[in-house]
């Protein structure tokens, strides 16, 4: 059984990037039709109440194990649902999604870095060679083949916003499995997103009466339904498994695959034909990944 579940966290290892990619779309799409933490307040509070029907049992049981982890769910809540999303969402007004795969592109390697000091995972020569290569080819298709497209690049205020959302991604994912839970994986995301909605609602509260308002209509709703199932509901619910059954680090390198699952999302729904930098970059990509996350 422990067997078929880690080949399924496996699978889902190439899955969860393209549900994770939308998000974002999702940023770029917002600006000018919801504000940020309105869009993450709802996309949190939907996300949970689609999840409350099948997890209510297991958090109102007795002894209501949250309530012994109250203050792990408050953190996990601010890091993995206020500042990873509001930020992002944020900084989505005012940098391009190259800045944004840049910096996340990070992120892997810190979470790496960071578990093998907290966590004590450690990784093989062949999966080290894994993450080179597979950082290479997201550097490529960002480049667009050409180094002058990368040195280039320049970054704004919204790349803060989105630093900050890919440190507390680091935070997130390392916490996450550093801390022990009685809860179940998914009864603990929906009492972590209780804990992100608790400590994002005053600064919704003050975006509201501060910042100017949008009117809440039709394309505001789709992109919250959106955001709740595809990077919400799936994506967070499979990243649990996935960092339980594999591991933190390992299940970060997923990241490096949404550039090219982005590429293609866009070739498909847009018509916008993916360059040949695009293809190269998933030829370097694609087996290291396969590489880096096998068992060591």
């Amino acid at each position: 059984m422990a067997g078929s579940t880690a080949r399924w966290a496996q699978v889902l290892l190439w899955v969860v990037p393209a549900l994770w990619s939308s998000n974002y779309v999702i940023a770029r799409l917002a600006e000018g039709v919801i504000a940020p933490h309105v869009l993450a307040l709802g996309r949190w509070t939907l996300a949970a109440l689609l999840m409350l029907p099948f997890t209510w049992r297991a958090l109102a049981r007795d002894g209501a194990p949250w309530r012994r982890e109250w203050r792990h769910l408050l953190v996990l809540g601010g890091l993995g649902m206020w500042i990873c999303g509001a930020f992002v969402y944020q900084g989505g007004q005012s940098t391009s999604a190259t800045n944004i795969a840049l910096i996340y592109a990070a992120t892997p390697i810190a979470i790496a870095a960071v578990s093998a000091r907290l966590l004590h995972e450690r990784m093989a020569a062949a999966q080290l060679l894994g993450v080179a290569l597979a950082l290479l080819g997201l550097l490529f298709i960002i480049a667009r083949g050409d180094v002058a497209h990368l040195l280039a690049v320049r970054f704004t205020a919204g790349d803060l916003w989105i630093t900050a959302a890919a440190t507390s991604w680091v935070a997130y994912s390392v916490l996450l499995k550093h801390w022990p839970s009685s809860i179940g994986p998914a009864p603990r995301l929906v009492a972590i997103i209780g804990g992100g909605l608790l400590v994002m609602l005053p600064f919704t509260l003050l975006e509201w009466w501060f910042m100017p308002r949008h009117p809440f209509g039709a394309r505001a709703a789709a992109l919250t339904l959106l955001a709740a199932v595809l990077p919400g509901l799936l994506s967070y619910s499979a990243y649990s498994f996935m960092q339980r059954e594999l591991g933190a680090t390992r299940t970060a390198l997923m990241l490096y695959l949404t550039p090219v699952y982005g590429a293609l999302g866009a070739w498909l729904m847009l018509g916008e034909v993916p360059g040949w930098y695009h293809l190269a970059g998933a030829a370097l990509i694609l087996p290291s990944i396969a590489l880096a996350t096998r068992r060591a």
